[in-house]
């Protein structure tokens, strides 16, 4: 049996491929350009934005979950 947290982690995965898939579908010219741009960007302000929006995501799932 799957416990709750595992099916909530399941159906974020679930919906940041379907974000995903909808931006590459509506715009994959503006995609590309994005994926190039990443491509020169210094490792640390990549790192850096990682951690915030994972910072970000965190505070968001336990705002909504108290």
């Amino acid at each position: 049996m799957r416990s709750i947290a595992f099916a909530d982690f399941l159906i974020g995965v679930g919906i940041l491929f379907v974000l995903e898939g909808l931006m590459f579908a509506a715009s994959p010219a503006w995609m590309r350009r994005a994926m190039k741009s990443a491509m020169v960007t210094p490792d640390y302000i990549l790192r850096g934005v990682g951690i915030g929006s994972a910072v970000a995501g965190l505070i968001l799932i336990w705002l909504v979950r108290r």
